[in-house]
C-alpha cells in the first residue's frame, strides 16, 4: 500500500517551526496542521505562541483555538481529529504539514497508534493525586512497579500525572498500561512521515531566542491572559501550561514583572530540554541546524531535500 507523504516539522520552542512549515506550505501547496497540546484552546494566543496572520501569510492552519478552556482533551481525541484533518485537506488536492512542539501528538499521528475506549475513575485519580502531594510520587512509582514494572522503569517520580494514570489502568481494566502500548502500535501508520527537526548547535542562541519570545509575549498583553487563566475557575489544564502559572505571583503583586519574566525564561528553557530529549529519541527524525543556513530560503530548502527523497 501506497503511504501518504507527511512532512513533519518540529522541534523545541522558539525554534522557528512555524515559520518553516509555512514557507513549506507555500511551495508545495499545503496547509498546517498544529500538534500543540495548548494551541487547541480558544483565548490563548499570546501564551500558547498562535501564529498571527501575517505569520501564517494566508496558509491555512488547522487544530488551533477550537477547544474552551473547561474541557479536557486527551491524545486520542487528538490523534483522531488529526487523521481526519490530514484526509480532508488531502481530499481538497493540497499537502497536509504537520507542525508542532508536543512529542507524543506527533508520535501518536506519525505511528497510527491505537486507543483503547479511556475509562475514567475521577474520585481514584483525585485520591491518588492528594498522595503524591503529600506522600510524593516515588511511593506511588513503588506501587505501580509491583504490578506494572515495564510502564514504571519509564516514568520518573515527578511524573504524577502519567503514575496515576498508568495505576488507574490497571484498576479499570485488570490490564497494564505496558499492554495497551503493545496494542497502540498494532496497526502500519498510513503516512510516509518525514521528521525534521529544528534545533540550534549554539544552545545560546535558543535560549537568546526563548528569551526575546518571552518578552514580546509579555510586552504583547500576556499578563492579561494569565489574569484570565488563573481567574477561570474551570480552566485546570490551560493553568498549568507554561506562561500562566509563572506570571502568577507578579499579577498578585509578589513579585516583579522582571522577576516574572525570568521565572518564564527558565521554565521555557527547561521545557524547551525536555522536547529535545523527546524529539531526539523519535525514529527517523532528521536534524537541520537553524545557524548552518543563511535565512529561510536555504533552511526551507534543506527541508524540502530530505521530503524529496525517494524511499525503497
Amino acid at each position: 500500500m501506497k503511504k501518504n507523504l507527511l512532512p513533519v516539522i518540529c522541534g523545541p520552542t522558539a525554534s522557528g517551526k512555524s515559520a518553516l512549515a509555512v514557507e513549506l506550505a507555500r511551495r508545495m501547496g499545503g496547509e498546517v496542521v498544529s500538534a500543540d497540546s495548548m494551541q487547541v484552546y480558544a483565548g490563548l494566543p499570546i501564551g500558547t505562541a498562535v501564529p498571527g496572520e501575517q505569520e501564517r501569510r494566508g496558509i491555512p492552519h488547522h487544530l488551533m483555538g477550537f477547544l474552551p478552556l473547561a474541557e479536557s482533551f486527551s491524545v486520542a481525541q487528538y490523534a483522531a481529529l488529526a487523521h481526519q484533518t490530514i484526509a480532508e485537506i488531502a481530499a481538497r488536492g493540497h499537502q497536509p504539514i504537520l507542525c508542532g512542539g508536543t512529542g507524543l501528538y506527533i508520535r501518536a499521528v506519525c505511528e497510527n497508534l491505537q486507543f483503547t475506549e479511556q475509562q475514567t475513575d475521577t474520585a481514584f485519580r483525585e485520591a491518588m493525586q492528594r498522595r503524591a502531594e503529600t506522600q510524593g510520587g516515588e511511593i506511588l512509582l513503588a506501587e505501580l512497579a509491583e504490578i506494572d514494572p515495564e510502564t514504571a522503569a519509564r516514568l520518573h517520580p515527578r511524573d504524577h500525572k502519567r503514575i496515576i494514570r498508568a495505576l488507574e489502568i490497571c484498576r479499570l481494566t485488570g490490564g497494564t498500561a505496558a499492554e495497551q502500548l503493545v496494542y497502540s502500535r498494532s496497526r502500519p501508520s498510513p503516512y510516509d512521515a518525514r521528521l525534521i527537526m529544528l534545533d540550534c548547535r549554539d544552545r545560546g542562541l535558543l535560549y537568546r531566542r526563548i528569551g526575546e519570545r518571552a518578552d514580546n509575549m509579555i510586552a504583547g498583553g500576556l499578563a492579561g491572559e494569565a489574569r484570565m487563566v488563573i481567574e477561570t475557575e474551570t480552566a485546570p489544564t490551560a493553568k498549568q501550561a507554561i506562561g500562566y502559572k509563572e506570571l502568577a505571583p507578579w499579577i498578585a503583586g509578589e513579585i516583579s514583572r522582571e522577576q516574572a519574566a525570568e521565572r518564564l525564561k527558565q521554565e521555557t528553557r527547561r521545557y524547551a530540554k525536555r522536547q529535545l530529549t523527546w524529539f531526539r529519541h523519535m525514529a527517523g527524525v532528521r536534524t537541520l541546524w537553524v545557524e548552518d543556513y543563511d535565512g529561510m530560503e536555504e533552511l526551507a530548502g534543506a527541508a524540502m531535500t530530505i521530503i524529496r527523497e525517494v524511499r525503497e
